[in-house]
Formats: C-alpha cells, sequence, structure tokens
C-alpha cells in the first residue's frame, strides 16, 4: 500500500464505528491535490485502476464527512473511516473492477480490525443528503454486501413490515429526514440506482445533489424501503 500522508486532520473525540465511501471525479493524484488545496481529508484513496494510498492514519480523525448525520450521531468525521474511490463520472458510470476488488479487501480488513458493524458502511450521500451524491448511483452496493460490506434487503421481506410513513422507515435506517426528499433521493442511489435519471443526478450533482421533484412511484419505493428498513 502506498502513503501519501495529508496534514487534514486532527484528534478523534469518539471510537471507531462505522466506514463512509466517498468518490470523487480526478484521478487519485489529482484528488490529493484538491484536497491539500481546500483543507480536506480522507483516510484513504482508491486510484483509478485499484491503488490502495493511505493518506491519514486511520487512529486520527479525516475531515472528509462535514456536516453529517447517521443513526442519532452528528459530525462522522468523530467516529469513522472515510474512504475515496475514483469515478470520472461521480458515480453515473461502474467502477472498475479492480477497484472494487481493493475496495473489498480494504473494507474487510478495517471491519475486523476496528469491529465494525455492515450496518454501519453508508455512502457520503446517506450520510448528508442535502449535500452530497456519492459515491453516486452505479456504486456496486448489492455486491459489497455479497461480501458483508454494508446490508442489502430481502425480496422475501418487502411486506413484512406494515408501517406505511416513509419519514419513519428511512429515520429507522439511520437517515436524516429533516429533508425528506432528499433522503429519499439518497435511499435510491443507494438501493434503486437504476431508477435515479442521469439528467436530473449529474445537473444537480454538486451545487443540489437531490431533484426537486421525486418522481418514483410509491408501490416500487415503499416495498424496498420497507425491506431496507427490516435489515436495520
Amino acid at each position: 500500500m502506498q502513503k501519501y500522508p495529508l496534514e487534514n486532520y486532527d484528534e478523534r473525540s469518539k471510537p471507531i464505528d462505522g466506514i463512509v465511501l466517498h468518490c470523487c471525479a480526478f484521478s487519485a493524484k489529482e484528488a490529493i491535490k484538491s484536497f491539500e488545496e481546500a483543507g480536506v481529508s480522507a483516510h484513504y484513496i482508491i486510484d483509478l485502476n485499484g491503488k490502495i494510498i493511505k493518506l491519514v492514519d486511520v487512529d486520527k480523525r479525516a475531515w472528509h464527512a462535514g456536516k453529517s448525520f447517521w443513526k442519532n450521531q452528528e459530525s462522522l468525521n468523530n467516529n469513522t473511516i472515510g474512504i475515496e474511490v475514483c469515478n470520472l463520472s461521480l458515480g453515473q458510470t461502474p467502477y472498475d473492477k479492480r477497484q472494487i476488488f481493493s475496495l473489498v479487501r480494504l473494507c474487510k480488513f478495517l471491519m475486523k480490525k476496528y469491529h465494525i458493524s455492515k450496518k454501519n458502511i453508508v455512502g457520503h450521500s446517506d450520510i448528508a443528503p442535502s449535500r452530497k451524491a456519492d459515491p453516486g448511483k452505479c456504486f456496486p452496493w448489492a455486491y459489497l454486501a455479497r461480501h458483508c460490506i454494508g446490508l442489502w434487503y430481502d425480496d422475501k421481506t418487502k411486506t413484512d413490515i406494515q408501517a406505511q410513513n416513509q419519514a419513519e422507515l428511512l429515520s429507522r435506517i439511520g437517515y436524516d429526514v429533516s429533508n425528506l426528499m432528499a433522503a429519499k433521493w439518497a435511499f435510491c442511489r443507494h438501493y434503486l440506482g437504476e431508477l435515479v435519471p442521469d439528467d436530473k443526478d449529474v445537473k444537480h450533482l454538486i451545487d443540489n445533489p437531490n431533484p426537486s421533484d421525486f418522481t418514483v412511484a410509491d408501490e416500487v419505493f415503499l416495498p424496498v424501503l420497507k425491506a431496507v428498513a427490516e435489515k436495520y
């Protein structure tokens, strides 16, 4: 593993209990330069060819999550490990298989070393749905879940939960529902990526990650939402 130490970090105030997955629309070299200029960081970055580069010691707090919320916790820089994966389309097109192989290997190592539950593997858009859309609609969450990295739903449980309130179900999973529309789109990027339209997602990706309307039909959205909530 290559190392490129960044100085953008400080001390943690909480023990590590999660991993946040990001993507950046640059090669690792370009991304690292932008991190240095912007005063941000991640613990690791995975380059376009799958090479893993360590940027900040995991025991330190990297500045990757920003204003964030998950499962009633705020400021997730304090308790999570940040991993950036390079993708020139910001996750609108598939990731290279070499990158995903490296990500699986890295996540499994970190989960074992820091006793991280697969429930606590999330994307940047999951913890900051009103601000961020990465790692994008094409991130292979289902594949990762088959390797025990993150959770995926079971079709058989789609009707097990009787609750109908979407905000309640999203909150049960961990989302900040103060902007319900943003939370819905973040959920779709994670679990229903094929339904996220390219034109809206790319257009709003940086300045306004959630489109101005939510157009996924309830009969499609709600059963999957229930199935995921059952897992949590």
